[in-house]
C-alpha cells in the first residue's frame, strides 16, 4: 500500500511541477493558453498573477517531494500537502473549472486515502 501511495504522491508532485511551468513560464505562450483556454489578451493581462499561482504550485510539489524524501517519517508531511492540494482542487473545481476536480482534487484524494490506508 505504501508503494501505491508514494506512486500517487509522485504523480501529484509532477503534476504540480508541470502547473508551475505552465503558469510561470508558458502562461502567455500557445501551450499555456491552450492548457487554460485563455486569449492572448487575457494571458498578457494576468501573467504576473499566473506566475504567483505557479509559485504556489511549486511549493506544493516541493512539500510532497520533501514528504517522500523523509520516507516513513514523512507521513504527516505527505498528509498535510495532499490535504492542501485537495482543498485547492475542490476550491478550483467549484470556482474556476470543474475539470480541476479530476486533474487536481481526485489524485490528491486518492493519495490521501492510500497514505491513510498504509498506516
Amino acid at each position: 500500500m505504501a508503494v501505491a501511495a508514494n506512486a500517487v504522491i509522485v504523480l501529484v508532485a509532477l503534476l504540480h511541477a508541470w502547473f508551475l511551468v505552465l503558469e510561470m513560464f508558458l502562461w502567455d505562450r500557445p501551450a499555456g493558453r491552450r492548457a487554460f483556454g485563455t486569449s492572448a489578451e487575457f494571458a498578457a493581462q494576468s501573467k504576473t498573477l499566473a506566475a504567483n499561482q505557479g509559485l504556489y504550485n511549486g511549493f506544493l510539489a516541493a512539500g510532497l517531494a520533501w514528504g517522500l524524501w523523509l520516507g516513513a517519517d514523512g507521513r504527516a508531511v505527505k498528509l498535510f500537502f495532499l490535504a492542501c492540494v485537495l482543498v485547492a482542487g475542490v476550491y478550483g473545481g467549484l470556482t474556476a473549472s470543474r475539470k480541476i476536480l479530476w486533474i487536481q482534487a481526485l489524485p490528491a484524494a486518492a493519495g490521501l486515502a492510500l497514505v491513510l490506508a498504509a498506516g
